[in-house]
């Protein structure tokens, strides 16, 4: 046996770091492990219309996350921490909603010295869009 308890010669598969909590490994494409959340959005053509829908979904899930993209979408540009300001929470539960629209691709995260700068990615909110249209 190796050190993980796995006896010699057997082989164990490993979920890819990027799929979502609750999701599949069918749900994104594997990734190299330690590949950056980035490599996710640059293949997400080739995920299934559906199942990207029900990522997207997801993503939207929750009314905060909703509350945030709204006001995203409505500044038009990026938020350096201002997102913190207008809504009544705790700043580690906005960064965690955020994380969780940044790996959906509905939201793009970019440093600015000590903060990260917020804002919608048009394009994947318009593919959500014409997903759900077609419901």
């Amino acid at each position: 046996m190796n050190k993980a308890g796995i006896p010699e010669g057997e082989t164990r598969v490993i979920p890819a770091p990027n799929v979502a909590p609750g999701g599949s490994p069918g749900d994104l494409p594997n990734l190299a492990p330690g590949a950056p959340p980035e490599a996710a959005q640059d293949v997400s053509p080739q995920i299934p219309p559906d199942a990207r829908l029900a990522l997207l979904c997801k993503a939207l899930s929750h009314p905060v996350r909703v509350a945030i993209l709204r006001r995203l979408a409505a500044i038009g540009g990026c938020v350096c921490g201002e997102i913190v300001d207008v809504l009544p929470l705790a700043q580690s539960t906005v960064s965690q909603h955020l994380k969780i629209l940044k790996e959906s691709g509905l939201v793009r995260g970019q440093v600015d010295g000590p903060r990260v700068c917020y804002c919608v990615d048009r394009e994947v909110l318009a593919l959500f869009k014409e997903l759900a249209g077609g419901l």
